[in-house]
């Protein structure tokens, strides 16, 4: 996403909620206070809306993100839950407890939210401004509403410092109450693990000890296709399915700029992994921001991995 002209930012009014939800609908990322810290949101169901999340926080790499809901009901219509899964949800939700549960095939979640994974990570926020906007918008996604690297926000002050210029509006309804990011528990049915520590405790999780990434906060490679992957090819040569980008065309594109690419890039790779071709090649994604992410994202699939 090109820088906006100026970033907005309004107290947490019935108007100001109104506005945000306007740009949501649109497309367009909005900075929401929640009761950790404050949230970049956006559609999760619009992969272009995502991208646009990456694009400005400069997010090095393709994170699953957390999707945000209402409730379990609406979270039920994303993912699986198991009898532990849902006496978490009932026990903490609202609050600061995020779940990571095997993700429902026609859930409509864009790719890029889950980072191409078959697990979806869900919360229900107690903040009643981001509990509005998924009320009016739906399950949203947001990581935390700061430039990658920089310290997680919680005052609207530290939003507009670190994304001045890169978003249209930031809500403000004064400084977050936890301060910290949520708690994240995997539980897709083999026990409760702990991915991430955080403002909720919960007696019988144990930390996870695998290098997967499977939800924010993680630091490993994530969802890489079977096949063997070759970069910055500008044409494939045989036995490959070339993934196009820009002026090089392909069997697949990922489009003509680094947001269409971002939004398209895990169905792509999911794509190339089921065409009948044993191996894939993958055109040059020029550029700096949002283009090196993209960048970071191939290199991590096509290294190699068991």
């Amino acid at each position: 996403m090109s820088a906006t002209t100026s970033t907005e930012v309004r107290p947490a009014t019935a108007d100001a909620i109104s506005a945000a939800v306007l740009l949501l609908a649109d497309g367009m990322p909005v900075a929401v206070p929640t009761e950790t810290v404050y949230g970049l949101a956006a559609d999760a169901r619009n992969a272009e809306a995502v991208a646009r999340i990456y694009a400005a926080k400069g997010r090095p790499s393709f994170n699953p993100l957390i999707v945000h809901v209402t409730g379990l009901e609406m979270a039920k219509t994303l993912g699986e839950f198991s009898p532990e899964a849902q006496r978490l949800a009932e026990a903490h939700w609202p609050g600061p407890l995020t779940l990571v549960i095997p993700a429902r095939a026609d859930n409509g979640i864009a790719d890029i939210v889950t980072a191409g994974l078959e697990t979806i990570a869900v919360r229900c926020p107690a903040h009643p401004v981001m509990r509005a906007l998924v009320e009016a918008v739906g399950p949203l996604a947001a990581p935390s509403a700061n430039a990658s690297g920089q310290i997680s926000p919680t005052l609207a002050a530290h939003v507009a410092k670190s994304l001045d210029g890169r978003i249209p509006l930031v809500l403000d309804a004064g400084p977050a109450k936890r301060g910290i990011e949520s708690t994240i528990v995997a539980a897709t049915g083999d026990g409760l693990r702990l991915l991430r520590p955080g403002p909720v405790q919960i007696e019988g999780v144990v930390e996870a000890g695998s290098d997967k990434i499977e939800a924010p906060g993680q630091l490993s490679s994530h969802y890489a296709p079977s096949k063997p992957l070759r970069l910055d090819a500008v044409s494939a040569r045989e036995g490959e399915v070339l993934i196009g980008y820009g002026d090089v065309e392909g069997q697949i594109t990922l489009g003509k700029d680094p947001v269409s690419a971002a939004a398209r890039l895990f169905a792509a790779l999911h794509e190339a992994d089921a065409a009948p071709e044993p191996c894939i090649a993958v055109a040059p994604v020029p550029g700096d921001g949002l283009a090196a992410a993209i960048r970071d994202r191939l290199q991590r699939a096509a290294a190699p991995h068991d």
